[in-house]
């Protein structure tokens, strides 16, 4: 962000790994969708594409002084690249999305006013998938996956890999990090004491391309981060209540 220039309401994140042909249509529904919350910004995180990804962002950003680029070198995965924008991100309040286009931005100020409305205590506004445009097989993958996670960590949330969310920064900044956080954060965001609202979104079908994720991302792999969060959730402490001591008063 410029020095002086006044910080964004909002900071949009999207990941994206050989998404070329998503681009300029995402990038436009983002524009329109989104008017309303000005002064926003969107940071496209290119998580090292091999296609034409980092070209079409070029030239999406000309005439967008709010479309921000970041690259990794190499492909570190969707939670890094959340990571990565989120660290990045000049606003309080960070929108996430997938780069596929099956995540509708018409939502983004549906959660903002979610999260908003619910007060300081709420950190997180997750999307809810309705109308599922997956295949048969990938559908079903979601909802085992979904139910087992419901089951262990009882966090009250349908759909945790829905990419539209919105949340406090300083909130996710909070959360440990690691491969497929983004999978479950709402157990993770109760878990450092702050409550998760929820609002149904339609899902579409993506623009181009096919998805990134088979069986083993979903389901198998999950289960050993599953484990992980439920060990980390029994681990909590509560957080002490901190204040300053001044001059002359110890």
């Amino acid at each position: 962000m410029t020095p002086g220039a006044t910080p964004p309401r909002l900071s949009i994140v999207v990941p994206v790994r050989n998404e070329a042909g998503n681009v300029a249509g995402l990038v436009a529904e983002i524009e329109a969708a989104c008017a309303e919350l000005a002064p926003f910004e969107v940071i496209y995180v290119d998580d090292g594409s091999t296609d034409a990804t980092l070209p079409a962002l070029d030239a999406a950003r000309r005439g967008r002084p709010w479309l921000r680029v970041l690259r990794h070198a190499r492909s570190a995965g969707q939670s890094a690249a959340v990571r990565s924008g989120v660290a990045a991100a000049g606003g309080a309040v960070v929108a996430t999305l997938d780069g596929d286009g099956q995540n509708d931005p018409a939502f983004i100020p549906v959660l903002v006013a979610a999260l908003e409305g619910a007060g300081p205590g709420a950190g997180l506004a997750q999307g809810q998938r309705r109308g599922r445009r997956d295949g048969r097989f990938k559908t079903m993958q979601s909802r085992i996956a979904n139910g087992v996670r419901g089951r262990i960590l009882n966090d009250a949330t349908r759909d945790t890999g829905c990419g539209l969310k919105v949340f406090r920064r300083a909130v996710y900044l909070r959360l440990p990090y690691f491969d497929a956080l983004h999978r479950f954060m709402p157990a993770l965001v109760v878990r450092e004491g702050f409550s998760v609202v929820h609002r149904d979104v339609i899902d579409r079908p993506r623009f181009t391309g096919t998805s990134k994720y088979g069986l083993f991302d979903r389901l198998w792999v999950g289960l050993v981060d599953l484990a992980g969060v439920w060990w980390l959730i029994r681990r909590k402490r509560p957080t002490p209540a901190v204040t300053e001591v001044e001059d002359g008063a110890c």
